[in-house]
């Protein structure tokens, strides 16, 4: 294994380009070839020696348990991986300025919000015919598919939901998780009245991470996006923020709160629930004094509008990509072992928590027996699908439009038929671009 890596200013220099976020690599891609065109890095397919680039690899907690996986796969085969990694904050402006030049090779590490982006490119191998064989999970290979055709090969599939504190819940005397939006609200007043600083629930209200309001708008009846019009500013997505709002108004939720914040208080016993990925148990209890809270922790369903409607969550996890031309069929066959060979899944899983995205894998004892991880797969992962708006190179500019204009509500600023009547008419104008 080889190891290599580019500074963004340098990549950035070498194509003669300035300022370029993640937005800015979408714009790449849409300049680009739709879908797997014939584009290539132009070298053997059948070469034994290709890419690994993942984001990964570039964190320490990550880092030994990926190298492990290359290392057993070159002595297997007899092949060189050159591990390429970046910053996860730079990685797809990185990616893409590699991949536009026909500098990657290999296999991909991608999060699935990326997929659609990277897919524009032209770049990727149709791996249809190989995803056939690896006994992925349905919602698992969806996250793997953009415009019909499976570029991903799933590797870690879960989502974001909901996580109860069930000591508070149990002392609110709350003996059940609330299933209804009506329930869910009763449940916050009942928490409010434990007094000390609770927060019942640490909702987002800043906006680098407001997009949590997506899956409270579906639950109200807004679908975002349908049939290429953008559906914000509908009655749904009002009566979503409205309600919101009043959480809001009456701190059930509080003010200035983002995924670090929320973590803290929960972590503090003093927020009954927030929304996190599926890796929040590990994240929030190691930083938690309570050595006890993470028996404590429990993923809920999202609350519904009523009964019978489907719970909503974002689908949250990464897949693996095959870059075509040179390493094309050798890296191929690496993520499919990486993403599919129970010995390998379980042993990262035991690692870092991510859980697998193979019938079998999560079927695996390793796996089975951590209730957490069951619970969440089965209350959570299995409704969960990904944002209408990840197809376009300008989601992070859509996401921040409307978070900002849910912002505006919260502090009073603006009323909420107002403001996602212009948070529609930005995001609307966004996707034309």
């Amino acid at each position: 294994m080889t190891t290599s890596g580019i500074s963004r200013r340098g990549a950035l220099r070498m194509f003669g380009i300035g300022a370029l976020g993640v937005a800015g690599a979408g714009v790449l891609g849409a300049c680009a070839p739709s879908g797997a065109g014939s584009a290539s890095n132009g070298g053997d397919p059948k070469s034994k020696n290709f890419d690994f680039t993942s984001w990964s690899l570039n964190e320490e907690a990550a880092k030994p348990s990926i190298e492990k996986i290359i290392a057993a796969w070159e002595k297997a085969e007899k092949s060189t991986i050159r591990a390429v990694s970046y910053p996860y904050n730079e990685y797809l402006s990185q990616l893409t300025l590699k991949l536009g030049g026909g500098e990657t090779t290999g296999a991909v590490h991608l999060d699935i919000a990326w997929l659609a982006a990277i897919a524009q490119m032209g770049k990727l191998a149709d791996l249809g015919s190989v995803a056939g064989k690896g006994g992925y999970t349905d919602v698992a290979l969806n996250s793997g598919t953009y415009d019909g055709k499976q570029y991903g090969l799933p590797w870690n599939t879960g989502s974001i939901g909901v996580i109860a504190n069930s000591q508070l819940l149990e002392k609110a005397g709350i003996k059940k998780h609330p299933t209804t939006v009506e329930e869910f609200e009763a449940a916050l007043r009942e928490l409010k009245g434990l007094g000390g600083g609770v927060v019942p629930y640490a909702a987002a209200t800043k906006v680098a991470q407001l997009k949590d309001i997506f899956p409270w708008m579906q639950t109200f009846g807004c679908k975002l996006l349908d049939g290429g019009k953008v559906t914000i500013g509908d009655d749904a997505s009002i009566d979503a923020v409205t309600w919101y709002k009043k959480l809001h108004d009456e701190k059930l939720i509080a003010a200035d709160v983002d995924r670090f914040d929320a973590r803290a208080l929960f972590g503090q016993g003093k927020a009954a629930f927030y929304d996190d990925a599926i890796i929040g148990k590990g994240v929030t209890s190691a930083q938690s004094k309570d050595k006890t809270l993470a028996n404590a922790m429990q993923p809920m369903e999202r609350p519904v509008l009523k009964a019978g409607d489907t719970p909503q969550a974002l689908l949250w996890g990464g897949v693996i990509a095959i870059v075509k031309g040179k390493g094309q069929d050798a890296a191929t066959e690496f993520a499919l072992h990486t993403t599919t060979d129970q010995a390998t899944t379980s042993e990262y899983f035991a690692a870092r928590a991510l859980p697998p995205s193979t019938t079998a894998g999560l079927a695996a004892p390793e796996v089975a027996k951590d209730t957490f991880t069951t619970e969440w797969t089965e209350k959570i992962t299995k409704t969960a699908t990904g944002s209408p708006f990840w197809q376009f190179a300008q989601n992070a500019q859509i996401e921040e439009a409307v978070a900002k204009q849910v912002q505006a509500v919260l502090v009073g600023k603006s009323k909420p038929k107002d403001a996602m009547k212009q948070a529609g008419e930005e995001a609307a104008a966004l996707i034309k671009r």
